[in-house]
């Protein structure tokens, strides 16, 4: 029982905790090494090979055989290449609003996930929506919100909270920030759609992951040659150059298996809870090791995008307990209630 309840619950929390502290830790780390010269290209293209290097061990250490039809061998293929190819556009958006924003912007536009995800299952027929039901009106009202904060955020800087003296963004800056930050989690939300399908024929978490890095090293190095010719730029210099690459590869690879290993133990709910964590975080972080200042507009627009959020999260916890009391399987499974 004691086992149990430490597998299902209290490692699944920790290793949440951990991932959205990590995560946001890449972001720091790429703030200030592209501070420094080095190009956000060849840093996005090194992560996706160290990551791939992580995993490729990993995949021999603990295989699992997934059948695929003969007939989705191109099918899986391409929708892989696919996938690699939108993670790759969504890094770039991400990185770039980094460096003309904040990694606080970055947590609070994040929370617009959830809501960009169910706007785009509703259009691919993946959600049904029945307006007079309470919890779809939740998810939609909640989608409205979290777009509202986010604008919120983008718009209205404000004074500061937290006063610091770092070299500060300017209006404009900041708001080709939060529009590229908007692109990117919209992008990413159409990368876990299209990885949702690709689980569907081919259930081995580690491979998916793996083969979606390498897909991703294979798009993300020639562009970023062609971009970035001067084959010196590429010589990764002792210091936090190699520190941010290394960590962000090690991260990224870690991400996607505790993702792929929460979606599938605890489900989507319980992984969006902890998206908000990531503002307190990042602030909390960038304060300290990047000399951010807090304005007003962030934390404002990041209560209500965090309002929208929990809304969406609500409306869904509401439908996943009417299939359940229906008789059929549950989206989110916890399996200690049946104790």
């Amino acid at each position: 029982m004691a086992r149990r309840y430490c597998y299902n619950d209290v490692l699944p929390l920790i290793a949440m905790v951990t991932a959205v502290s990590t995560n946001v830790g890449v972001n720091i780390l790429f703030k200030e090494a592209t501070s420094k010269g080095m190009n956000q290209y060849i840093f996005i293209t090194y992560s996706y090979v160290v990551a791939a290097l992580v995993l490729l061990p990993l995949s021999f250490i603990f295989p699992r055989r997934a059948t695929v039809p003969s007939l989705k061998y191109f099918y899986l293929g391409s929708r892989l290449f696919l996938i690699g190819l939108i993670g790759f556009l969504a890094q770039i958006c991400a990185y770039k609003g980094i460096a003309y924003s904040s990694p606080t912007l970055a947590s609070a536009m994040s929370n617009l996930g959830p809501a960009f995800t169910f706007i785009l299952a509703v259009l691919f027929r993946l959600e049904k929506v029945a307006l007079r039901s309470s919890s779809s009106q939740a998810k939609i009202m909640g989608t409205i919100t979290s777009v509202s904060g986010a604008l919120l955020v983008v718009l209205y800087k404000g004074p500061k909270v937290l006063l610091q003296s770092p070299l500060e963004s300017s209006e404009a800056n900041w708001i080709i920030g939060g529009i590229l930050l908007f692109f990117a989690y919209l992008l990413f939300a159409i990368q876990m759609i299209a990885q949702t399908l690709v689980m569907e024929i081919y259930p081995a978490e580690l491979m998916v992951a793996l083969f979606y890095n390498l897909c991703g090293a294979m798009v993300s190095a020639p562009v970023s040659l062609i971009l970035e010719f001067d084959l010196s730029s590429w010589m990764l210099r002792p210091g936090v150059a190699v520190v941010a690459v290394l960590y962000s590869g090690a991260i990224q690879s870690f991400m996607t298996l505790v993702m792929t290993w929460g979606l599938h133990l605890k489900g989507p709910v319980y992984i969006a809870i902890f998206s908000p964590l990531s503002i307190a975080i990042a602030a909390f972080m960038s304060a300290i090791f990047l000399g951010d200042s807090l304005h007003l507009g962030s934390i404002i627009g990041a209560t209500i995008i965090s309002m929208g959020f929990y809304a969406v999260i609500w409306g869904q916890s509401k439908e996943d307990e009417r299939v359940s009391s229906n008789g059929k399987a549950p989206l989110l499974e916890v399996e200690d209630c049946e104790e």
